[in-house]
């Protein structure tokens, strides 16, 4: 395993380092330090006292929140706070974080406190320290993760619904159907705009902008089916009590009826199944991984389209157990990265190093049982690198079993003068449930020659102690002893980095041309439908990692691309690219709240708000599955779909059964047109050592012959 260059000890910081302090916290179960729900207010999960905390490079602590009349020691009722997550601003003037005020001030007490984006200012050494609410944020919902965009807009993380509407609160994640947030929005505070940026079926975390202006963030996909649904499966009609008793409704809106069902039509079951092509292979996967977006929400998906094939390489489950071409490990030779991180977990707490575009720094952690803290890495994801150039180094040792000598850190951070702070505990393994970390302190990193790696250096403070009492609902509780130091960053000013648009790419600005279609035009109709636009030139076109799916792909009287190293094994003909949209259907009696599940667009349903039912004017075909459109001869697709809404999709054979299934949830922004060359994006080559398709999209051609035979259309400039 590779491991970081030594450097010469770093000279004292420069600058002041912003921080929050956390009451420890006796459970990692939709608590403020898990990989999930940690938005979640109650005070178990979040036990407050904590404060937003100002050290400069003497020494000297400022407790800013005291300053500006918030918090306190001793009993913790309607004044308690808690806090986390600051940004400083641009300017290194001011500063933006969350805040959640208000504690029980008797046991049994309901408070119905939420998460909300605070301001500070008055950060130089001689200021007052001036906090204000940031005005026109969702007052009802929790709001986090907030940080200032390239143009002073807000961009944050939220539980309000995808849509407000407030029947669908909260939404509930893929995993555990724990309430989750819903993406990453924008605000801005002057006219109150607000905007839903991506739409996370699981939640988005740790939002951040590099220095090419991309918005990075963490986020879990596993597309897998609901386990609670499956559990009520196992049990059905074996005379068992359904544990979840989960169901599904028929739509979305608020009157929906409940449906004596639980189907779930994407992906593939958890466990085997079978299919006309034998054994269907059970899918189940956990992973965190890092994903970019452009400030506007537009062109999501992962950092650089790396995946599991670049970051967790190993085994790897197939689709048709069948097939003895279908790869049950990763090709290894095809990745630069040698550091696989582990499924079970991910990355946690992204952040660039300022030193070092396009290089980044994160936690490697377990995704439960952690608090996040785990081993610190680099990654390599640079806007040149392909996936197959990112890379992996280990900053901290690592461990199989995840007993970390030396100790565990989360929330790493690179300073300006080269040196790197995180926060540390000296507990190797995370506790059991029950109990907290022994410690959670703010240290320098310090090189360790026998190791060749960092271990945790001197604290930057002399420890920070609160006593404090509340109820929790087992009744008194009382903390007295440091507090948990967390989320530093450096208070200083920086460049605003300005990410230009990417133009449409040259086949598909061809066939606009041909077709006489103004761009402009297309895109302004799109807008004003809540609508997008996604093409794919070559379905057949995979890349030549992804082994796992079928590969040899044809298109039925149409082209194919079949791997020059198996021209022997089976060839698959897709015919129809079936869309899906995250729809809220399914629920659970006594939670509130609904889980997403994959619904195709189109269809019978309807309901308020439900544009996926005749929002998406594609072209009709008799016979065909639901949500589907044609995959051409040349391999191209091209669909209008909802914005603003989770999508994913599948390819089918000409019986309509699925062959290649998406493996993420993507979000689109109205007027956006999403060009794919591949199926599975192209590293360098695809499964036949071809390079990225170049045709220029039949599917495009004919799906706008038909945009300018709708009625909309007719007398229009749209069509010139």
């Amino acid at each position: 395993m590779s491991g970081p260059a030594r450097q010469e000890p770093p000279a004292p910081a420069r600058h002041p380092i912003l921080f929050v302090t956390q009451v420890p916290l006796h459970t990692d179960v939709a608590a403020r330090l898990s990989a999930f729900a940690n938005h979640l207010t109650g005070i178990e999960q979040v036990p407050r006292g904590g404060d937003l905390m100002l050290l400069y490079p003497d020494g000297a602590l400022r407790n800013l929140t005291r300053e500006a009349g918030y918090g306190g020691a001793g009993a913790q009722g309607p004044q308690a706070i808690a806090v986390r997550e600051p940004t400083v601003h641009w300017s290194g003037g001011k500063a933006i974080f969350s805040m959640l005020v208000g504690a029980p001030a008797r046991q049994g007490q309901r408070v119905d406190a939420r998460w909300q984006i605070y301001e500070a200012s008055g950060l130089g050494r001689l200021d007052h320290a001036r906090i204000t609410r940031v005005a026109r944020q969702p007052a009802a919902y929790n709001n986090v993760s907030p940080l200032y965009a390239s143009d002073d807009s807000v961009l944050f993380t939220s539980d309000r619904p995808r849509d407000g509407q407030v029947h669908l609160y909260p939404q509930l994640d893929e995993y555990e159907a724990t309430p989750t947030t819903t993406g990453i929005w924008r605000l801005d505070p002057a006219s109150g705009a607000l905007t839903l940026l991506n739409h996370a079926p699981s939640g988005a975390f740790s939002p951040t902008i590099d220095s090419f202006g991309r918005l990075l963030f963490v986020r879990w996909d596993h597309l897998q089916q609901d386990q609670l649904a499956q559990r009520d499966r196992d049990t059905a009609g074996n005379g068992v009590a359904q544990p979840f008793k989960s169901f599904n409704y028929a739509d979305e809106s608020a009157g929906a009826p409940a449906l004596d069902t639980r189907e779930e039509l994407f992906p593939e079951p958890r466990s085997a199944s079978a299919s006309p092509y034998g054994p269907l292979n059970g899918l189940m996967s956990n992973f965190f991984t890092a994903w970019q977006m452009n400030q506007d929400g537009s062109g999501e998906e992962t950092l650089n389209h790396v995946g599991q094939h670049e970051l967790a390489f190993g085994p790897m489950a197939t689709t048709f157990g069948a097939d003895p071409a279908l790869a049950r490990h990763t090709n290894d030779a095809l990745h630069a990265n040698r550091v696989p991180l582990r499924r079970e977990g991910g990355l946690f707490h992204l952040r660039e190093d300022g030193r070092q575009s396009g290089s980044y720094l994160a936690t490697a952690a377990r995704e439960a049982g952690s608090f996040t803290t785990g081993q610190i890495i680099r990654l390599s994801g640079a806007p040149t690198l392909t996936a197959e150039q990112m890379t992996v180094s280990e900053l901290t040792p690592g461990a199989p079993d995840d007993a970390l000598p030396g100790g565990r850190f989360r929330n790493p951070l690179a300073l300006s003068d080269g040196s790197v702070v995180a926060s540390h505990t000296s507990a190797e393994r995370a506790p059991e449930e029950g109990s907290a970390l022994p410690d959670l302190r703010l240290v320098t990193l310090a090189f360790d020659a026998a190791s060749a790696r960092y271990r945790a250096g001197a604290p930057l403070t002399a420890g920070i102690r609160k006593t404090l009492r509340w109820w929790s609902a087992a009744g008194p509780a009382r903390h007295s002893g440091p507090l948990w130091e967390l989320e530093a960053v450096e208070v200083l000013a920086r460049a605003r980095p300005v990410r230009p648009a990417a133009p449409l790419d040259a086949p598909e600005r061809a066939v606009l041309a041909e077709e006489h279609v103004s761009l402009a035009a297309l895109r302004d109709w799109m807008r004003a439908r809540g609508l997008a636009l996604i093409v794919t030139r070559d379905q057949t076109s995979r890349d030549r990692a992804d082994l796992q799916q079928p590969y040899n792909l044809r298109v039925p009287g149409g082209v194919s691309t079949i791997a020059r190293a198996a021209p022997a094994a089976r060839v698959y003909d897709i015919a129809q690219f079936q869309i899906f949209a995250a729809e809220q259907l399914r629920a659970y009696p006594g939670r509130p709240g609904r889980r997403v599940l994959a619904r195709p667009l189109g269809g019978a349903r309807s309901g308020a708000g439900h544009e996926t039912a005749a929002g998406a004017p594609n072209p009709a075909s008799a016979g065909v599955p639901p949500g589907s459109v044609k995959i051409a001869a040349d391999g191209s697709t091209a669909a209008f779909v909802p914005a603003r809404r989770a999508l994913t999709w599948q390819s089918l054979d000409p019986a309509g059964v699925p062959i290649v299934r998406e493996r993420s949830w993507i979000t689109l922004q109205p007027g956006e047109i999403r060009t794919c060359p591949s199926c599975h994006g192209l590293n360098s080559v695809d499964q036949a050592g071809r390079g990225v398709p170049a045709n220029k999209p039949q599917a495009l051609r004919e799906l706008l012959s038909y945009w300018k035979t709708l009625p909309i259309q007719r007398g229009r400039d749209g069509a010139k």
